[in-house]
């Protein structure tokens, strides 16, 4: 079958697009013919930078070459202690090794795709999804009512957030660039900020949660914006605001009422299933900026690393292609 491997660290250009055999499925394993992927930021280990990820991922070369994680496709074959999925049941959610035209996914890792999107759609809801669905709920702790604003609202993980915000009642603003601010109503956003022409941490404006999809401000303006027990939930951005949420948010969490506060996505069939739920009401919606097909990959990810894209970046997967 035809793959995306690493073999070695880089630039999203020395992914090869290669023959490689078709996995099997463990006992406790799907196999699923996938039909469409999407790319996220924490694929790109392949660069290897920084250099403690490779402590994770491999300290000379990558310790598996597979790419890739959102997925959906259709279930070929089942493993042993399979229960819940058949072949032929159309699903999506987390499969190591992506992009490709097979992979193997565990049961706990997947749901039955939504009925009303298409499998492009569903590739894009994980990984992004989950993180806004985790950060509002568990880390937020959202209420219907509160003041909540998105920070980096147009891409990827902030229009899923967004969406999620409203659907828990929530009166939403969304901080994106000026060509990104129609995006941004039509997912329902109450208030729309333009980052370019207004800081909303010197506004004088606070808010009950804070939301950074794409955290551009220092931890200490965030924390300026928050109102007294409000939250703070950094979920993207460069490795100084990590590094500030990580090392400094809980310090300052114990400094006053204002908590700070760090999620990264657990991928997890109950989640999944809400997701699946909220798309399926018309509540929220995956927004797509690009498709690109599997050779593309590389392409895709250079697209990503732009900074610039509306929405999740797509892998199309045609089986057969030469």
């Amino acid at each position: 079958m035809k793959a995306i491997v690493c073999t070695h660290y880089g630039p999203p250009d020395q992914l090869q697009f290669t023959e490689v055999t078709k996995p099997v499925p463990k006992d406790d394993e799907v196999l699923i013919k996938i039909h469409a992927a999407s790319v996220n930021p924490v694929d790109r280990f392949f660069r290897g930078t920084p250099l403690f990820i490779r402590m994770l991922t491999g300290l000379r070369k990558p310790k598996d070459p597979r790419v890739g994680a959102d997925v959906s496709g259709q279930v070929e074959a089942v493993g042993r202690n399979m229960t819940q999925f058949k072949p032929g049941d159309e699903v999506f959610g987390l499969c190591r090794g992506a992009f490709a035209e097979y992979g193997c996914a565990r049961e706990n890792k997947l749901a039955l795709k939504p009925a009303n999107i298409s499998f492009e759609n569903a590739a894009a809801v994980p990984v992004a999804a989950i993180t806004g669905l985790q950060g509002l709920r568990d880390k937020g702790q959202i209420q219907q009512g509160q003041k909540v604003l998105v920070d980096g609202a147009s891409g990827g993980v902030g229009t899923f957030a967004v969406q999620i915000a409203k659907s828990f009642g929530a009166e939403v603003t969304a901080v994106c660039s000026t060509k990104k601010m129609d995006t941004a109503r039509s997912l329902g956003a109450d208030h729309v900020i333009d980052y370019t022409r207004e800081d909303f941490t010197q506004s004088g404006q606070r808010y009950d949660l804070i939301f950074a999809a794409n955290a551009h401000h220092s931890i200490f303006d965030y924390r300026r914006a928050l109102k007294p027990k409000g939250i703070y939930v950094f979920a993207g951005g460069g490795w100084n605001p990590i590094l500030q949420s990580t090392l400094l948010g809980p310090l300052l969490s114990l400094l006053g009422t204002k908590k700070m506060r760090f999620v990264m996505a657990k991928i997890n069939q109950k989640d999944l299933i809400v997701l699946k739920d909220l798309i399926e009401t018309g509540k929220v919606a995956p927004i797509i900026d690009r498709r690109y097909s599997l050779r593309g990959v590389a392409e895709a990810f250079l697209y990503l690393e732009e900074g610039h894209a509306q929405g999740k970046i797509v892998i199309t997967v045609e089986h057969g292609d030469a």
